[in-house]
């Protein structure tokens, strides 16, 4: 620990995260990706507090913004002179760390985009590449050494763009980046980003700096995109390491928006939000990250919105919609359990829904003395008990939007276990114990 949160690693299993004491670790982040640009150093306060009193863990935010014309001359301008990776603006940097201390001053982990990926890969902006291999080693080496002070951060290499492309090969710059950024930081984790409806273990797998998936099930595949199946298969892969969705859908987005938008489609909202987030954790993720369509650009009404649909909220408004507000439940939920002992479990399901919407997904720890189910929509289902510890269960209704609990029954395990949701719904969990446990109610630690 250098100044003030510990550095993360990974667990024992190597499928979740820890400080460096061995305390387990849930990434809760949200996406600010233009936090450094765009917001003062009394917004960025504002932002930082609103968002740990959330219960938010961990903040995305990136160097070098893929919107150029958003950036504001707040204390130091642009990043880099003449877009030139070695003419770094050292006042801006100075910027940067100021922000940085800031949010070490609330508890919260940075997730450190170098550069957004269209300053390597523009594929659908119209700027010129302006990273080669080897500037690319010179700009890591600078970052790298000027913030390897930060304990509280986590490198994020990407930025919304894949590694390879129809033929391809961008993993050689990104590669040089990791590399510059380990001459001065080799303690520090590293991710990547990549675009909307991909994932990292397709092309990053081998690679040896990376250690920590990702994957964005993002905002352009319609609703109930299947990112579960996503993190089970990462979950069984050789060399094993954490895996999460980085970028569900944002709570506010417009639904399948390119190459034009039909207002029909709507808006992601609240109930969207939770069924991405809780699917893909029970599934196995080591954590998730959410996302405002107001917030990551920093909308207020001086500044062109990007994407908007035909609807607009600032950004201060947007940090407390509906999900923003709720997915601190999801981590105390995951917190009241044993967590580097939890695994996905889709047999504790005696029946599985083939429909996206009503999709199931269901977790345990390795002993099973608890499990939890996660139910989209108003459903009767049965329950595969075998797997659970106990010769009595505790059952409890868990509700995702207000972290509260309500005791069901305690009963004799049996085989199988038919429960029906609450009508007031129309998203639940249902938590087993193993009542020997004695754990406390769901979602209190």
């Amino acid at each position: 620990m250098t100044n003030g949160l510990e550095r993360l690693s990974l667990s024992a299993n190597r499928h979740y995260l820890q400080t460096e004491s061995g305390a387990p670790f849930f990434w809760l982040g949200d996406t600010a990706w233009n936090l450094f640009h765009l917001l003062s150093y009394e917004e960025a306060e504002h932002y930082f507090a609103t968002r740990a009193q959330q219960g938010f863990t961990v903040i995305q935010a990136v160097l070098i913004s893929e919107h150029d014309a958003l950036f504001e001359a707040y204390n130091g301008g642009q990043a880099l002179y003449d877009d030139d990776p070695l003419k770094p603006n050292l006042a801006y940097f100075d910027r940067v760390d100021a922000y940085l201390e800031l949010a070490l001053k609330y508890g919260l982990y940075i997730a450190v985009l170098p550069t957004w990926g269209h300053k390597v890969f523009p594929m659908w902006t119209k700027n010129q590449p302006v990273f080669t291999p080897e500037n690319a080693f010179a700009y890591g080496q600078f970052v790298g050494k000027r913030f390897a002070r930060h304990s509280h951060l986590i490198w994020c290499l990407g930025g919304d763009r894949p590694p390879v492309y129809e033929g391809q090969d961008f993993r050689p710059v990104w590669r040089a980046i990791a590399s510059g950024i380990k001459e001065h930081d080799s303690k520090t984790l590293m991710t990547y980003h990549p675009s909307g409806s991909s994932w990292t273990s397709a092309t990053l797998q081998e690679e040896d700096w990376l250690d920590i998936h990702m994957m964005q099930s993002g905002h352009g595949a319609g609703h109930d995109y299947p990112v579960w199946n996503w993190i089970a298969r990462d979950w069984e892969l050789s060399p094993i390491r954490p895996s999460l969705d980085a970028e569900p859908n944002y709570e506010d987005h417009p639904v399948n928006p390119w190459p034009n938008w039909n207002p029909e489609n709507g808006y992601f909202r609240d109930h969207d939000v939770r069924k991405q987030c809780y699917r893909s954790v029970f599934a196995g993720g080591c954590g998730v990250t959410y996302g405002h369509h107001f917030v990551w650009q920093m909308y207020d009404p001086k500044r062109q919105p990007i994407n908007n649909g035909n609807e607009l909220i600032c950004w201060q408004d947007a940090l407390r919609r509906p999900a923003a507000e709720q997915l601190r439940y999801l981590r105390k939920l995951i917190e009241s359990r044993p967590q580097f002992v939890r695994q996905p479990d889709q047999s504790l399901l005696d029946y599985l829904s083939t429909g996206r919407h009503e999709y199931p997904v269901a977790t345990r720890d390795e002993s099973g003395s608890y499990a939890f189910i996660y139910l989209p929509l108003y459903t009767k289902f049965r329950v595969n008990t075998a797997q659970l510890s106990g010769d009595t269960l505790v059952a409890w209704w868990y509700n995702p939007r207000t972290g509260s609990s309500q005791e069901i029954a305690s009963f004799p395990k049996l085989d199988k276990l038919t429960f029906t949701t609450p009508t007031d719904g129309p998203d639940w969990v249902l938590v087993l114990d193993d009542k020997a446990a004695n754990y406390l109610p769901p979602g209190q630690a």
